[in-house]
Order: structure tokens, then C-alpha cells, then sequence
């Protein structure tokens, strides 16, 4: 198996998790943060974990550009609830 076969099986995986688990709670995240709420202890990890994977991820985002892409539109939002939520925090 050559690593352009490996790459689509990893994107793919990733891709599911994505679409399946992440979005889901991103929405969730986000309808929170703009409702004025502060991120808990659990969303945070769950942000840490996203950062954490798409540092793991280097590599295989930068061999594949129209993954880039993907993970770019992710990362802007996951930024996006991590700055809203901040202001949250600084409100109160």
C-alpha cells in the first residue's frame, strides 16, 4: 500500500469522526458560546483533543491539500468558539 492509499484511508476515518462527532458538538459549542454561556471543564478538553489531533496531523494535511482545506474551515471555527468563549469569560 503506497502512502496516497494510506493518506485517503486516514481522510476518510478522520472525515467520519468529523462529520459524526465533532460537528455535532461544535454546533453545540458554538450556539453556547454565542448565547453568552462559558466553556466547561469537558469543553475544553474536547478542544485540546482537536488541537492535539490536528497537530498529529501535519503531515497528512500537508500532502493533501484539499484536506488542508477541510481542516482550515474546522480550525477557524473551533478559533472562533475559543474567542467567543474568552469574551465570555471576561464579561462575567
Amino acid at each position: 500500500m503506497d502512502q496516497s492509499e494510506k493518506d485517503a484511508g486516514t481522510i476518510t476515518a478522520l472525515i467520519l469522526r468529523m462529520d459524526e462527532i465533532r460537528l455535532p458538538r461544535v454546533r453545540r459549542l458554538q450556539l453556547k458560546v454565542n448565547a453568552g454561556e462559558l466553556l466547561d471543564e469537558s469543553d475544553i478538553d474536547f478542544l485540546k483533543r482537536v488541537h492535539d489531533d490536528y497537530q498529529a496531523n501535519q503531515a497528512l494535511i500537508q500532502r493533501n491539500p484539499e484536506f488542508s482545506r477541510i481542516m482550515s474551515c474546522f480550525i477557524d471555527l473551533y478559533a472562533e468558539i475559543i474567542a467567543k468563549g474568552f469574551d465570555n469569560e471576561k464579561a462575567r
